[in-house]
This record gives structure tokens, sequence and C-alpha cells, in this order.
């Protein structure tokens, strides 16, 4: 079998360059097109994993020649905490940290340790959070804690320890992100949230036993539809187990009734135990979209900025750090990119203005994060 490469970035990834004399000097939170504010901020800290999920980094496409980004590509940690601290001038209110898998970065905790010093201009911290696959949490949920990070969410997509190695494809075993758990919990990274993509003929059959598991556990189950993230995982539409078909699965088993959400930008929908067991999430993003209230923005490991999960191109603020451009003019192009921002792919999804965004490359859900 001939090997793919899908390059993560280069100048077909690049949105247009930003001229310097079109930019004004902003102030606080910015909207966009449709009126979004920017609350959160989504740090790819990392394009490597040690997991080759099917869905999210197939091993016939993420080989062991696969060339990922050199060390010096990638932005510092003194990088993301200035960007970081400029996005947060902006609105900003939570920053998770993703990969890849985020802790394979070396040192990730000194990065949390001055994230975790920033503060919104009222003085409220941010809720710093990330999330793994969990096979080096048991390790780290001690030190990252320490570090100041305040929760995990762990990515799990089977219980079943045979389905879950071929489905990570990497000979991980469910112990080892069911101990990583344990640790987060004991270590106080809570509410911990543990997600579940769904696979209709891969890992449905899975549904059940994980509310079964997770009840009564402390920790947030949320089942995410599979989506058409990037290129490389070839999606199909008949693959799709739809939200509510999950919730009748589990409804029969376990009687659930809905909760209210946190907040209009929340992604999940809440669903609570009747016997009042904890509760459940589920994350709609293909048959329910969620684009009316999208307040994330993505910076992938080399600096790139994202303003949607399925985007083609993004904008280089690696590029405005590195050439001497003062944190104002970084915050004005920030404005400028936000404020000019009307992505919605999920809503249009099946339209002829998502197939024509969709010809062009998506970029991998791998490189930017979920």
């Amino acid at each position: 079998m001939s090997r793919r490469i899908i390059p993560v970035a280069d100048a077909s990834t690049l949105a247009p360059p930003l001229v310097a004399g079109s930019l004004r000097m902003p102030g606080g939170v910015v909207r966009d097109t449709l009126a979004r504010p920017l609350r959160d901020l989504r740090i790819s800290v990392t394009d490597r994993c040690n997991f080759r999920c099917v869905y999210c980094m197939p091993r016939a496409v993420f080989d062991k020649d696969y060339p990922f980004l050199p060390h010096a590509a990638l932005l510092t940690f003194e990088e993301i905490e200035r960007l970081a601290r400029i996005f947060v001038a902006h609105g900003v209110t939570k920053i998770r940290l993703t990969g890849g898998e985020p802790l394979l970065r070396k040192n990730i905790e000194f990065l949390i340790e001055r994230l975790a010093l920033l503060e919104t201009p009222d003085g409220q911290p941010l809720d710093l959070t990330l999330t793994t696959n969990g096979a080096l949490l048991g390790r780290k949920a001690r030190s990252l804690k320490d570090a100041g990070l305040a929760r995990v969410t762990v990515s799990l997509d089977a219980l079943d320890d045979a389905l879950f190695r071929r489905m990570n494809d990497a000979d991980f075993s469910v112990s080892d992100v069911l101990d990583g758990i344990e640790a987060a919990q004991a270590a106080g990274l809570a509410p911990l949230k543990v997600n579940m993509v769904v696979k209709r003929g891969t890992n449905d059959s899975e549904i059940v036993p994980m509310a079964r598991h997770f009840r009564r556990s402390g920790a947030v189950l949320r089942f995410i539809e599979y989506m058409d993230v990037g290129t490389s995982n070839g999606w199909n539409m008949a693959e799709v187990l739809s939200s509510a078909d999950v919730i009748e699965k589990i409804d029969a088993h376990y009687p659930l009734v809905p909760l209210e959400p946190h907040s209009a930008a929340e992604t999940a929908q809440r669903w609570g135990y009747a016997d009042g067991a904890g509760e459940i999430g589920v994350i709609s993003s293909v048959t329910r979209a969620f684009c009316t209230n999208c307040t994330r923005a993505r910076l992938s490991t080399e600096g790139k900025l994202y303003l949607c999960l399925f985007a083609s191109a993004g904008y280089d603020l690696r590029a405005l750090l590195r050439n001497g451009t003062d944190d104002a003019l970084i915050g004005a192009t920030l404005a400028h990119v936000w404020e000019a921002r009307a992505d919605r792919y999920s809503q249009l999804r099946g339209s002829r203005t998502a197939q024509e965004t969709g010809s062009a490359r998506r970029i991998e859900m791998s490189y930017i994060g979920g």
C-alpha cells in the first residue's frame, strides 16, 4: 500500500496576510460577524501523538516516516504565554491545552505554571484545562495539578480491551487510561470529563457499558458524533450514530432527564440520570450544529490561528511574534481576524456553500485539537 502524505501546514493553509495600516487598536472583548464573542482558546502544544486512532491519526497516513514539525517550528512556552495574554485581554476566559497528545510535550508543567498565573481584566482566574488520551496521565496527574491545571478531559472510546487496542492502533490497554482517570481524580483534577467518539458499526456496542461504568464515578461521560474533520480519516455519514440514538440506548437501561446548559456556548447537551447517579453529555456537531454560539479559536502548534475546527486556512501569528511586532499590533491583528469571522461549517454541512468549502483541504484534527 502506498503511503499518503498530508502536510499539516504549507502555503495553501495560510490565510491572506493582513496589512498593518488597515488595523485599528481594539479595546476589550471582540465579536465576530454573527455577534459571537471570543471566549475560548484551544492551544495545540504538539502535533505528535502516541495513539493512532482511526478517526484522527490513522497509521496509513501518520506512519513512522510522517514529517512531523521540527522542534524549532513549535511555539516556545514564552511565545504561547505571550499570545495567551493577548487573547485574554480580548475576552478569553478559558484555555484548553490540546495536541496531538499534549502530555508528550516536554516539561508541559512549566507552561501550565505560566498560564495559571494569568487573570482576566477583572481579576478572575482562567479556566485552565487539558485534553489527553490518558495513557501518560497516571504518572503526570499530580504534577499537572501542582502546576495549576484545573481539570482534564480524557478520551476513551471503549471499555472492551481488544476493541480499544484496535481503535488506538498502538497497543495501549484500557487499564492504562482508567489508571490515568483514577490518578487525575485523586489529584483533584475535577470535574473530570470522559469523551467517547462513537462510530456506528465500530464501537456503538460500548455505549451502555461506558454509561454503566461511569455512573456514580464523579466523571461526566460525553458521547461525540463522528465528525468529518480533516481529510485523512475517510469520514462517511453512514458511520455517524446520532446523539438522539445514543440517548435512546442509554435511557432504555438508565432513565435520563434533560438538564439545563451551564452556558449558551456549551457544546454538549446535558442529561442526568433520573436516579441521581450523575450526568452524561452528547456533542452533536453533525446532527445538531452549535455554530450559532461558538466562541472558540484554535492556535496550532506552530502558531497559526484557526477560527473553526473545519477550517482550511489559518493566520500566521508566529511570524508576528518573531519579527518584532509589539503586543498592541498583534492584538489589533487578532481583533481584525475575529471581527471578520463568519464560520459556521456544521450549520451549512450538505449545502452548496459547505461543499465548496469542503473542496479545500481542511486542517487535520490532530493538528489543532478537537
